[in-house]
């Protein structure tokens, strides 16, 4: 509501000179998912994408990246498959692979995920009697696919340097204090990052 927000601002007004007023803040706002994840774990991210989508935090980046791509879909497409496999009643398998089919893989899909036309006629055909593995060659595909391409990109971008970034190289107000010169070292580290 207006009344909280106004609240809010009043208090951030008083301890804009603080580092550390979001800890005193109480848990209502969300932490930055950067201060969640330690920097060791940031960079495991960078070995593989593997080890980038089976962490929550890094699915949530990554995912973010490939928005900015306009290609989610792959990502999308991964995530509803990985779903699928856990598929524990056979009487729900057909219309969730149904769904994933119409909506990554037909023709007419909504989120057309990019396929050959080989992979895309298997798996129409395992989808008339699907399994829990009627989509793993196709979400194969679409791993490989963001593996040599778009995992690359993301981690040379913002949304991965920046988490990867050691602590206080932020220039959030909420990691810094107001300094002139810190506000310097903070503008040239993000140039040197987008660069």
């Amino acid at each position: 509501s207006a009344k909280d927000m106004k609240h809010r601002l009043g208090f951030l007004l008083q301890k804009s000179d603080s580092c550390d007023y979001s800890s005193s803040q109480g848990k209502k706002e969300k932490i930055p998912s950067s201060q969640r994840v330690s920097q060791e774990e940031v960079r495991k991210w960078a070995d593989s994408l593997e080890n980038l989508i089976h962490h929550d935090r890094g699915l949530a980046a990554f995912r973010a990246f490939l928005k900015s791509e306009y290609s989610e879909e792959n990502i999308e497409f991964w995530v509803s498959c990985e779903d699928y496999k856990k598929t524990k009643s056979p009487a729900k398998l057909s219309p969730k692979a149904r769904k994933i089919y119409d909506e990554f893989i037909s023709v007419q899909a909504t989120k057309e995920v990019n396929l050959d036309s080989c992979t895309r006629e298997k798996t129409s055909h395992n989808v008339l009697e699907p399994t829990l593995s009627c989509f793993d060659e196709a979400q194969r595909k679409i791993f490989t696919l963001m593996e040599k391409d778009s995992y690359r990109r993301f981690l040379k971008s913002p949304y991965y340097l920046d988490l990867v970034s050691p602590p206080g190289a932020s220039c959030r107000p909420e990691n810094c204090k107001r300094s002139h010169t810190h506000t310097l070292d903070c503008n040239s580290n993000i140039i040197s990052q987008c660069a």
